[in-house]
């Protein structure tokens, strides 16, 4: 089987087994312009196609204006015209705080204006490009600081509003999508976030990592153990 075929089956495995899709929904992806989202929202669009369930597709980018990074939005235009996803892009910013750091701030404004984007269009879900190493970096991350056994969930029904959020790449490897963006020529961002770095998150990965070396069976185990204590799915 090669890496196209691997990745798709997983998709789609991942979208029947959580029911993630359903006849008639408008799904909105969140479009970072990183591999992750760019995968998403090709994959999604390619089975948009198919007959049975009916749904649309759109996109958001969200640019941050006191944030020092850049993206070509002129290649996330191209990418998701070549695909037929309508693009919307903002801008917008977030107030400095020093008792939160700068990426919880930023990802808190980034989620807000999906929100907003997703109920102005009637959209039914909202899509996030998280994978399964994302997922089980959270748990690791929320095990080890907060004291808690939780993650992301792959599918989350919001209380407040009539949305869920889906994580359709979420049983996908990131070595997977890595390569496959490489493959597929994705092109990256032109300059990325200066606090990219400077998280829980980087230590995490690079922990995960050494338990994967320890024990190659470490992600499975993990993944097991969520599962069995019904994490990956919220409503």
């Amino acid at each position: 089987m090669t890496l196209d075929e691997r990745l798709w089956k997983t998709f789609n495995k991942a979208l029947g087994q959580y029911q993630l899709i359903d006849e008639g929904d408008h799904i909105l992806v969140g479009l970072s312009g990183g591999k992750d989202s760019l995968c998403l929202l090709e994959f999604l669009a390619r089975r948009s196609k198919v007959h049975v369930p009916h749904f649309t597709v759109s996109a958001l980018h969200v640019r941050m204006s006191n944030i020092q990074y850049e993206t070509d939005t002129s290649y996330l235009q191209h990418f998701c015209d070549e695909h037929g996803v309508p693009l919307h892009i903002i801008t917008t910013c977030f107030e400095p705080s020093e008792r939160k750091p700068a990426c919880f701030l930023c990802s808190w404004q980034r989620r807000k204006q999906l929100f907003n984007i997703a109920q102005e269009l009637g959209c039914t879900k909202i899509a996030l490009g998280h994978h399964q190493d994302d997922i089980i970096h959270t748990a690791l991350m929320n095990l080890t600081f907060q004291g808690h056994f939780s993650t992301m969930p792959i599918k989350l029904r919001m209380r407040k509003m009539p949305l869920t959020i889906i994580r359709p790449l979420g049983l996908c490897c990131e070595d997977d999508i890595r390569q496959y963006a490489e493959e597929h020529h994705y092109e990256k961002q032109l300059k990325q976030c200066p606090f990219e770095h400077d998280t829980h998150r980087t230590t995490v990965r690079e922990l995960f990592a050494h338990m994967e070396h320890l024990n190659p069976e470490a992600r499975y185990t993990i993944w097991r153990a969520l599962e069995a204590d019904d994490k990956l799915t919220e409503y």
